[in-house]
């Protein structure tokens, strides 16, 4: 099995697991269970790294 997080395909901080539900405790009228869904605050969601690229202009042309 090869590694994923070595290649850096997967958030090293939720391993890509990026939005997880989390319950409130307790049931609705209907008795559906109440959630809330938390997302990765390193990778906003996506599963990936986050990297910033930057742009630098070239002096002189």
């Amino acid at each position: 099995m090869m590694n994923h997080n070595a290649r850096g395909e997967l958030c090293p901080n939720c391993d890509g697991h990026a939005s997880v539900a989390v319950t409130l405790g307790g049931r609705d009228r209907s008795g559906h269970l109440r959630t809330i869904t938390a997302h990765c605050p390193a990778c906003h969601g996506i599963g990936k790294p986050f990297v910033r690229r930057v742009v630098v202009a070239s002096a002189g042309r």
